[in-house]
């Protein structure tokens, strides 16, 4: 019995090619992906029994761009990373770095004593320190 490849299905390598395409596509257009945000920051969450450390990733920003509201249960972290001015020369750019607004809601496990919480951005890392209340 000899096998014969299926014209129906079309190879692996293809269909990978095509999944990235529509999804950078669908990540990068203001109709699809999640209007008006171009990415979304990284983070890393620890609860001690004291404390709920909390290190976001935003790289390529200054502390002042950052904005941070706590509420009972969760923690917002916002901004907009803005692109440099470019002036034209000859020859093709290729970015794929990510600008724009960005909005960051993350659950907070625990009650947290507001009047305690640090925060530190340096090196485009943002470490907060939650104490629990």
């Amino acid at each position: 019995m000899a096998i014969t490849r299926s014209e129906h299905l079309p190879d692996l390598e293809s269909v990978h090619r095509e999944l990235n395409r529509r999804l950078t596509h669908f990540m990068n257009s203001s109709e699809g992906g999640f209007p008006g945000m171009t990415f979304m920051p990284y983070a890393e969450i620890e609860e001690t029994p004291k404390a709920v450390y909390l290190r976001l990733e935003i790289p390529g920003m200054e502390a002042k761009d950052l904005d941070v509201k706590l509420t009972e249960d969760s923690i917002s972290i916002s901004g907009e990373r803005k692109s440099a001015a470019r002036t034209k020369a000859i020859g093709m750019v290729r970015s794929e770095l990510r600008y724009g607004k960005f909005k960051r809601v993350i659950p907070i496990p625990a009650k947290i004593n507001r009047n305690q919480v640090e925060a530190e951005y340096h090196n485009g890392m943002l470490k907060l320190t939650l104490p629990k209340g």
